[in-house]
Parts: structure tokens; sequence; C-alpha cells
């Protein structure tokens, strides 16, 4: 499989996504639907929820496939 790194943004947060760490544990999708949705494209759509929601959710990543960083951080 081929290592894929992509980021979804709403602004304040960015969502990073590692498709080859992913177990498809569906905790992001069953958590945060609204924001994670296997079906759509894009499938993370941070605009969807507030900052500290979509924070707490990536924290429950159990394989760190996703993790986050607040923008004005990485300035």
């Amino acid at each position: 499989m081929k290592e894929v790194t992509k980021e979804y943004t709403n602004g304040e947060v960015t969502i990073v996504w590692k498709n080859a760490l992913c177990q498809h544990s569906a905790n992001c999708v069953q958590g945060l639907p609204e924001v994670f949705n296997s079906r759509a494209n894009p499938w993370i759509k941070p605009e969807s929820a507030s900052t500290e929601e979509i924070m707490e959710q990536v924290k429950k990543c159990p394989n760190g496939a996703l993790s986050f960083y607040l923008n004005a951080e990485k300035k």
C-alpha cells in the first residue's frame, strides 16, 4: 500500500491522517460522524464540528493514524 498523509483544516485545527497507520477501528466515525464519514469524499470534514470536539475525538485514535495540530502554533 502506498503511504499517504493528508491534512484537513477548519482554519483553527488541522487533522492529519496517515493511511498506513489506520487499522479501521472506526472510533472516529462512531465518535464524531459529522466530521468522519468513510462513505463521503473527502471523508474528513473538519468544518462540521468545533475545534475542541475534533481534538478530543482525534486523541481517541488507537494507533496514531489521526493526529492534529493547532494552526496558530505551527506558524
